[in-house]
């Protein structure tokens, strides 16, 4: 199938949906990456599952996104089909306390229409950039809550463009995971069920709170991708998070490239100007083997490395040669100096 023909068939299934030749710097929330050669925003659950279906039946390279949050796009760019869920999916209905929402809404503007009808359970996720698809997909939330505990059903579209719908219990939710992260579904919509709050404003005051606190703490004017490493419970009752575990290495500050250590939390990574994905790749793995060898403990990435091909993979196996040092693997006993 030509590039023409390709285009035309994308444009009959998400009309004034499809874009070509789109930098993946300027959606990236790291501005990293090379050119995508074309990206389809579906405004509908038909849409999503024709395009899916669309997919399937021609054999072609696809790839889901969101906001971009835990994503790192290769500097080559994206020759894969890039379906993109976001604001043309991203309407939001709310009925007691019974919320119906589609995956493209950007969480802090799901979390402030909740507040705004007095339900109470979403404030965890008031700061965290991305959609809420993608939020149920990691199960993500704050302060070491998950979305998950607050999803009734998800609404979801298979790699051939069937619809199918499956409870919280189905779901799989653990922490930062789901069932979505190896089934090959698309998160299309979520029914969710939340409290009354007995005193509204508190639901404010619980937000700016949470709000000041991530300004406090977590970079905001340079572009980053929020944690990059997942939190241990055993690393974490051992030594602490992943933050602390860095900050202790005295490796705030560091960089490779133009990817650095931010000074605010030393689990943030940024781009101070125009990193690119080698250079972000070698800072995470440096940072995953430094720590390793001072703790015994290998941190687990929570950011995902896209290739020029879509395939989403880990960040653990993303390296090019001889990008990092190999470092002798340490006991977790004989790290921290206990006999």
């Amino acid at each position: 199938m030509s590039q023409d023909t390709l285009i035309a068939e994308l444009s009959n299934i998400c009309p004034a949906g499809v874009h070509q030749n789109v930098s993946l710097a300027q959606i990236s929330r790291w501005r990293i990456g090379g050119i995508a050669d074309v990206i389809v925003e579906p405004s509908s659950l038909d849409e999503l599952c024709r395009l899916r279906s669309f997919i399937a039946q021609k054999g072609l390279s696809s790839i889901v996104i969101g906001d971009t949050s835990n994503l790192l796009f290769a500097d080559e760019g994206l020759r894969a089909i890039c379906i993109r869920m976001g604001r043309k999916m991203s309407s939001i209905s709310i009925s007691g306390d019974t919320v119906m929402a589609q995956a493209g809404i950007w969480v802090p503007h799901f979390a402030r229409r909740l507040m705004q009808a007095g339900l109470t359970g979403a404030e965890h996720t008031c700061g965290i950039p991305g959609t809420l698809g993608g939020l149920i997909c990691m199960n993500g939330g704050s302060q070491r809550k998950g979305i998950g505990s607050a999803v009734v059903s998800v609404t979801a579209v298979d790699p051939e463009g069937r619809v199918f719908t499956l409870d919280r219990d189905a779901c799989l939710f653990g922490y930062r995971q789901s069932v979505f992260q190896g089934n090959g579904a698309v998160v299309a919509a979520s029914k969710l069920l939340f409290n009354r709050a007995p005193k509204p404003e508190s639901i404010r005051r619980e937000m700016l709170s949470i709000l000041r606190e991530r300004s406090r703490k977590f970079p905001r004017k340079q572009p980053n991708c929020g944690s990059v490493f997942k939190s241990n419970p055993e690393m974490y009752a051992d030594i602490g998070p992943p933050g602390a575990a860095i900050e202790k290495l005295g490796l705030k500050n560091y960089r490779i490239g133009d990817a650095l250590i931010s000074p605010c939390h030393a689990n943030f990574f940024v781009n101070a100007g125009k990193a690119s994905a080698d250079d972000m790749l070698r800072l995470i793995l440096y940072v995953r083997d430094t720590v390793c060898a001072a703790t015994g403990y290998r941190m687990e990435p929570e950011i995902r490395y896209v290739t020029l091909g879509g395939q989403v993979i880990s960040i653990h196996n993303a390296a090019p040669p001889g990008s990092f040092l190999k470092y002798p693997r340490y006991s977790k006993r004989l790290a921290n100096g206990k006999s």
